[in-house]
């Protein structure tokens, strides 16, 4: 931290003046704490409404059932099919992506409560659509990958936090494995390639694992050359789109993860 006073753009507007060492590390540690708070709510809460739409959506009882097709851990009812097989499924689908890009490029404009609301709608509505995990696989091995998901965020996470190492260079590098990723998956919903999948699958881990452990670093840097001497509202809602960051890591890890690791039910 010997060279924080240097200036830095921050995505807000503001750059940094020259702040007292001690100040900036207990700022950071306050900082950084704000973001994996909003983080870890942000995956309690996508995991309630996961569940919550799971439970409502099947039942044990055949006669309470929309379809009488029989699945993992029971049958569909009127709110499940509408939820897993109407077209309404890619509404609840599609809505994370619109929330990403209305905090990503709203944030300036937005006030930190709103922004804080957006996440968690964000979050409720993730779980909505993940909500389908609990019809493929079982419940034991998405317990199972959560905890070694987490396991592995916290790891990549410290290491990004505490290395000297600078990891910018990556960024380009990791950038374009990530849009790889996206066409190959895109690929592979018309060819539905098992080896394809398992191919983007193992990539996949591998691009988010270094996305976890480079965005930690840049979160951390953005503080110490742009937030430290800015505070308020600008640090209240840089803290939120980095808690996005690194939810949008978490979960792409676990989704990736399960694919690989998951049993079926």
């Amino acid at each position: 931290m010997s060279d924080f006073d240097r200036n830095y753009a921050s995505p807000f507007g503001r750059a940094a003046g020259r702040v007292d060492t001690a100040t900036v590390d207990a700022g950071l540690r306050s900082y950084m704490l704000r973001i994996y708070n909003y983080m870890t709510i942000g995956l309690a809460i996508t995991g309630f409404a996961a569940l919550g739409v799971y439970m409502g959506a099947v039942t044990s009882d055949p006669s309470a059932a929309a379809i009488p097709q029989k699945i993992a851990g029971g049958y569909l009812t009127s709110f499940g099919y509408a939820m897993f097989v109407s077209p309404l499924k890619w509404v609840f689908m599609l809505a994370p992506l619109a929330m990403v890009f209305a905090i990503s490029f709203g944030i300036n404009r937005l006030k930190p409560q709103t922004a804080q609301i957006l996440f968690w709608v964000f979050s409720a509505l993730m779980g909505v659509s993940l909500s389908s995990i609990f019809l493929v696989y079982t419940h034991t091995s998405i317990v199972r990958v959560f905890f070694i998901t987490a396991a592995t965020f916290g790891a990549l996470s410290l290491y990004g936090y505490t290395t000297k190492r600078d990891m910018s260079g990556m960024a380009s590098f990791l950038f374009m494995g990530l849009i790889g990723i996206i066409i190959a998956s895109v690929v592979n919903l018309f060819v539905a390639s098992s080896m394809l999948q398992f191919i983007v699958s193992v990539a996949g881990v591998l691009v988010f694992a270094g996305l976890t452990a480079y965005d930690t670093q840049r979160l951390k840097n953005d503080y110490i050359y742009g937030y430290a001497s800015a505070g308020g509202e600008i640090a209240e809602k840089a803290a939120i789109t980095g808690a996005l960051s690194l939810y949008l890591n978490f979960i792409n890890l676990f989704t990736l993860l399960l694919q690989l690791l998951g049993q079926r039910d």
